[in-house]
């Protein structure tokens, strides 16, 4: 027999299994601008928070942030970042670079735990800033705990003659393996594409329906 365990106000909680998050974001250049993608399902741990949050947030007409870490962190700092960028238009009268961008955010999260990626403002540019301040810039990133996933399917196809379409298929088909292996990644896919125009959202699909096509793809192949 165990005995009875009484709290009392003095006591401390502790949670009885640590509520780790995970993530599946990704953004890459290509002939026609860049894509940002990511899945809608905020984790707990072994629990679904949110199966519909949104990770990838504009910050102005031609900027996207992708958000990877502690959803009140990132929500937090998001906020912070689009208002610097507007006190810094109203000051100078233009706006801030994307590499100012990226720097001033390195800045705000050195003492945090989240991570992003910027999409461009002046010509095809993406850089991942981390917690510790850390900066890179690159063609290609993705963040969380499907990125291994993603990695593996944006590797294969990945070039910079895509076109538009191939482009989109290749993000959503990367988000989808990684939710289909990641526990801590899935429900739907969010996908911007950042032009010279601005950037323009597709609308969210549901990845479960994504499966079954698959799963029927492979039955008419087989």
């Amino acid at each position: 027999l165990s005995a009875p365990l009484v709290l009392g106000p003095e006591d401390i909680y502790i949670q009885p299994f640590p509520l780790s998050h995970g993530t599946t974001t990704l953004g890459f250049i290509f002939q026609g601008g860049v894509i940002a993608a990511a899945d809608t399902r905020a984790s707990a741990g072994g629990l679904v928070a949110c199966p519909a949050v949104h990770k990838i947030t504009p910050i102005h007409s031609h900027l996207v942030v992708t958000s990877s870490g502690s959803g009140a962190d990132c929500m937090l700092w998001e906020r912070i970042l689009i208002r610097e960028i507007r006190l810094y238009q109203l000051r100078h009268r233009r706006r801030l670079s994307i590499r100012g961008t990226a720097k001033l955010l390195s800045f705000m999260l050195h003492p945090f735990k989240a991570t992003h990626s910027l999409s461009p403002n002046c010509g095809p540019q993406l850089i991942y800033v981390c917690s510790d301040g850390a900066r890179l810039q690159g063609e290609v990133f993705s963040v969380g705990s499907g990125s291994p996933y993603a990695y593996s399917v944006l590797d294969g196809s990945l070039s910079w003659d895509l076109s538009k379409k191939e482009a989109i298929s290749l993000a959503r088909e990367a988000v989808f393996r990684a939710t289909h292996r990641d526990a801590y990644s899935g429900n739907n896919v969010d996908l911007f594409l950042v032009t010279a125009q601005g950037w323009s959202q597709r609308r969210r699909e549901d990845l479960k329906e994504e499966y079954y096509r698959d799963m029927e793809r492979k039955r008419h192949y087989s």
